[in-house]
């Protein structure tokens, strides 16, 4: 995993000051963890929902709440914690796939298994069906965008230093986990391709992404948040995948085991990251700090 950027200098008024990095560098690990986090936030909102019958409603109040918790730690760090930014990850991911299912799905059989009549407690689902709820939940994050563009601040991830610039990040990837479980739900339920076949689709995808990274034309934000969306519905169809019936196409794991092995997982390379991050902070500040008094003087 290579070495964050842990401070930034920024020129204000003629004097350099520096602020804390809060945010990794997008590095092959980050999207290794991104893909890991989504797929267990697929499966542990099914857990919670399904497999527990908590149900949409009440397992996405609970999800938006753990959400909240999470995102408040995270927005009062000082600097880049890796199990600080990686929960968040996963709890956007666990909330926005009870809301894309509460938003999109209805207490019909076609949702429910093993003879269920409803789930949980309160409303059973919206029913707006998958290209209903994509178009709201689309709409609403391009105006995160545009909001966030009004604002003069940077898109970019390596530059996002500032509380309102955070929070705008963190609405922003909370609508798009939510968009990513309805794209990867149209694709496992409605699309005919299946759960194997989605997830290959959204691969395919993505890999053309990483080919247009070398064309100068198409700036590297647009691609980090085209993949960052993308790789919700790989997550979403692998969690399927993972979990459903085999008579379904799935392989029958279940929601609780995949989840368990997954959660394991995100926690081995959040610990790593943690190490590498503490092991490269008190160089990296060092040397920074070294280049401003060599500057200054």
């Amino acid at each position: 995993m290579q070495k964050p950027e842990v401070l930034t200098d920024l020129d204000v008024a003629g004097t350099n000051r520096y602020v804390m990095k809060k945010l990794p560098e997008v590095t092959l690990a980050f999207w290794i963890m991104k893909i890991a986090a989504t797929t267990l936030g697929e499966t542990a909102g099914d857990l919670f929902a399904q497999t527990l019958k908590l149900g949409y409603f009440l397992t996405t109040v609970a999800l938006f709440l753990i959400f909240v918790v999470t995102l408040v730690v995270q927005l009062r760090s000082t600097r880049y914690n890796p199990f600080f930014y990686w929960t968040v990850i996963l709890s956007t991911s666990m909330a926005g796939t009870t809301m894309s299912d509460f938003m999109n799905r209805d207490a019909s059989a076609k949702y429910l298994s093993d003879g269920a009549t409803s789930l949980g407690w309160g409303p059973q689902g919206l029913g707006l069906g998958y290209p209903t709820g994509a178009a709201i939940l689309i709409s609403l994050l391009i105006a995160i965008f545009v909001l966030w563009k009004c604002t003069g601040l940077t898109f970019s991830l390596r530059d996002i230093t500032t509380f309102r610039a955070e929070a705008l990040f963190w609405a922003a990837i909370l609508v798009s986990n939510t968009l990513g479980t309805s794209m990867g739900d149209f694709l496992s339920d409605s699309s005919g391709l299946g759960y194997a076949g989605g997830a290959l689709l959204v691969a395919a995808a993505l890999a053309v992404l990483v080919a247009l990274m070398r064309v100068p034309a198409v700036p590297n934000v647009v691609l980090f948040w085209i993949a960052f969306v993308l790789t919700r519905p790989l997550g979403a169809t692998a969690g399927d995948f993972l979990t459903k019936p085999l008579a379904k196409g799935g392989l029958d794991l279940g929601t609780a085991g995949s989840s368990a092995v997954l959660l394991a997982l995100l926690i081995g390379l959040m610990g790593y990251a943690h190490v590498q991050e503490r092991r490269n902070t008190v160089p990296r500040e060092e040397a920074e700090r070294a280049r401003v008094t060599q500057q200054a003087g």
